[in-house]
């Protein structure tokens, strides 16, 4: 087991003796089912991973969510472990080499997982009632230019960018495609460009390495809790339509039977009445999910597909092209690939 992956939850030892003792009389009943009996249990103490970004620092997302991977442990009655990975790209490679069963994803990197035939969606982070409260932001300092948007616009390559991963959501999907595109600029324009996470976006800018981030309204208000001194020096100076939420997936290839528990046991944490109901509650607002989870199938993407294919189909409108013909091949393939997707988030799982 990779060194990254921490164990959140031990097997009880009065289970174990339970299981042993089961599994005695089985095979005293059943001539020649010790290997079968074993291959049982070997499959049922197999560490369920879950994969997830990091809030913050890795260390720090570890503990954030140890809670309730200690109650989701628990609750299936096998161990769960947790990889922070450091970047969307290592999370993606993990995922890839099937080192994850289950993940919390950005949308885009689920729509990648969806779309690759390796994982399903079956819940996600359930936002305010309404409209979403999850925005894309652009992030300026209150002291020093660009102080307007207008001002960021006329003169991109005057300005230093600390923006997200291409596959983020709020840190780089979204102020392209409704803001950037439609202003004839793409990120390359501007002088320099760091990528980072939305916490390092935030200090990037706030201490002085950047003048403009991308962000989103969730974790810049994490970030006003974490570093209320730095967050007092930014402003937000734009601000996007409700984002797609962050969805939970499970691997394609694990059973429905293990899919629907895990998907039961997210949808039901912090419902409870009490002190147990009083402490999941507590667990979902360290994890910013306040509301908790709602269960959801691989059509909660479909707004994410189309955030994908309206920024494909700005780029090829935008480029240069060697002919129109070339031109006009790229966009039949952005319509064929997208009427695919569509069809494919449609259908079952």
């Amino acid at each position: 087991m990779p060194s990254s992956w921490l164990s959140c939850a031990a097997a009880h030892p009065e289970a174990v003796a339970r299981r042993r003792f089961l599994a005695a009389v089985v095979l005293l009943a059943v001539p020649g089912a010790a290997s079968f009996a074993q291959g049982t249990r070997t499959e049922a103490a197999a560490p369920l991973r879950f994969g997830v970004l990091p809030i913050g620092g890795a260390l720090e997302s570890r503990e954030s969510w140890t809670p309730l991977l200690n109650d989701l442990s628990r609750g299936l009655g096998r161990p769960v472990t947790v990889l922070s990975a450091s970047s969307y790209e290592s999370l993606d490679q993990a995922i890839r080499r099937g080192e994850v069963d289950f993940a919390l994803l950005s949308a885009k990197l689920a729509l990648d997982a969806v779309a690759q035939q390796r994982m399903n969606v079956v819940a996600q982070v359930k936002r305010h009632a309404g409209v979403s409260a999850h925005r894309a932001v652009l992030l300026a300092r209150k002291d020093a230019p660009p102080r307007t948007l207008k001002e960021l616009l006329d003169s991109p390559e005057r300005w230093r960018l600390a923006r997200g991963d291409n596959r983020s959501i709020s840190g780089f999907i979204v102020p392209q495609q409704e803001l950037f595109l439609p202003h004839g600029i793409a990120m390359e324009r501007f002088r320099s460009e760091l990528v980072d996470t939305h916490q390092g976006t935030a200090l990037a800018v706030a201490n002085g390495d950047a003048d403009v981030a991308t962000n989103n309204t969730t974790d810049f208000e994490r970030f006003r809790q974490q570093f209320p001194v730095e967050a007092a020096r930014l402003q937000v100076i734009w601000e996007s339509g409700p984002t797609p939420p962050a969805l939970f997936v499970v691997r394609r290839d694990r059973s429905a039977a293990l899919q629907k528990q895990v998907q039961n046991f997210l949808v039901g944490y912090g419902r409870p009445r009490g002190l147990r109901g009083d402490a999941e509650r507590e667990v979902l607002k360290q994890l910013q999910a306040p509301l908790g989870y709602l269960a959801q199938d691989n059509s909660a993407l479909l707004s994410t597909a189309a955030l994908d294919y309206q920024l494909a189909r700005q780029r090829a409108l935008n480029a240069k092209w060697v002919s129109q013909s070339a031109r006009d091949a790229r966009l039949e393939h952005i319509e064929r690939s997208y009427a695919q997707q569509v069809a494919a988030l449609r259908g079952a799982p």
